[in-house]
């Protein structure tokens, strides 16, 4: 039994997790062999898979930063969070009103073992961490966590980042989504990014390969398939584009171009 309590044989050790394969590419420290072999193999096939996770990265920082500062959000449910990397959303929702509360969702064992990351909350804050699938909505929902945390009379800012093109079509993804979302109250904001082949389909598809040789499926989806998630939703300017083109600021590498980016980016505000 390690220190952190849990069993040592709840992190599957032998195989990569695209958690750990991100934090690997992003330059963290919180992986296995078999992740590092992964992610190496991901950037040989598309070495702009580097710009690509780092432009998502960016592209979550300032969502949050639009949901607290300019939509008032100052409750979110963030789900397949992945290894804490800061600053992560409660460090940048708390950075504009300390009281903000955010409530973290992950299916690795190794992110909980590591949310002392996550759970740096100000005093006048909270944050709190469900080990949960993604898949299993009701599971999340009903978590003494979330009702704890979350106020479902007030809005929430429902985050899924880089998470969709890991589910099958077969598990539903729009449907789980409309799920986590339809107990949300009005004026809540759904915020996602969504995995696409549409600009660089052969080396992004090259990059699906890899990722499914080693028990990670993926799922990329057309620009008209991620509208499918916001169907019934108040699109937030500049609607449905690439991440590093989703209100860029000073943060945006310049050099980055449409080709080197296979991830959709959008808010919408719920009615």
């Amino acid at each position: 039994m390690p220190d952190n309590g849990w069993p040592a044989d709840r992190i599957d050790t032998r195989n990569p997790h695209p958690a750990r394969v991100y934090d690997y590419i992003l330059g963290g420290k919180d992986f296995y062999p078999p992740d590092k072999e992964a992610a190496e193999a991901m950037v040989e096939v598309w070495p702009s898979i580097v710009p690509h996770m780092r432009e998502n990265r960016k592209f979550m920082h300032r969502v949050t930063r639009f949901l607290a500062e300019e939509a008032g959000v100052r409750q979110f449910l963030d789900i397949g969070t992945g290894i804490p990397t800061r600053p992560n959303v409660h460090e940048v929702a708390q950075d504009v009103d300390p009281a903000a509360r955010v409530v973290y969702v992950d299916n690795d064992p190794i992110v909980l073992t590591l949310s002392e990351g996550l759970s740096s909350s100000t005093p006048e804050g909270r944050t709190e961490y469900i080990e949960a699938d993604m898949r299993d909505p009701a599971a999340i929902l009903s978590s003494p966590a979330f009702a704890a945390t979350v106020d479902l009379d007030r809005p929430v800012a429902l985050t899924i980042i880089a998470m969709v093109h890991l589910v099958m079509d077969e598990d539903d993804p729009v449907g789980i989504v409309r799920r986590l979302l339809d107990p949300l109250p009005s004026g809540s904001y759904l915020a996602m990014s969504i995995g696409t082949a549409d600009f660089a389909p052969e080396e992004v598809g090259r990059v699906g390969r890899e990722y499914a040789a080693r028990g990670m499926p993926m799922r990329l989806r057309t620009r008209a398939e991620a509208a499918a998630y916001f169907e019934g939703l108040e699109m937030v300017d500049p609607g449905i584009v690439q991440v590093h083109r989703w209100r860029p600021d000073g943060g945006v590498d310049p050099q980055v171009t449409d080709e080197q980016i296979a991830m959709y980016g959008a808010v919408a505000r719920k009615p």
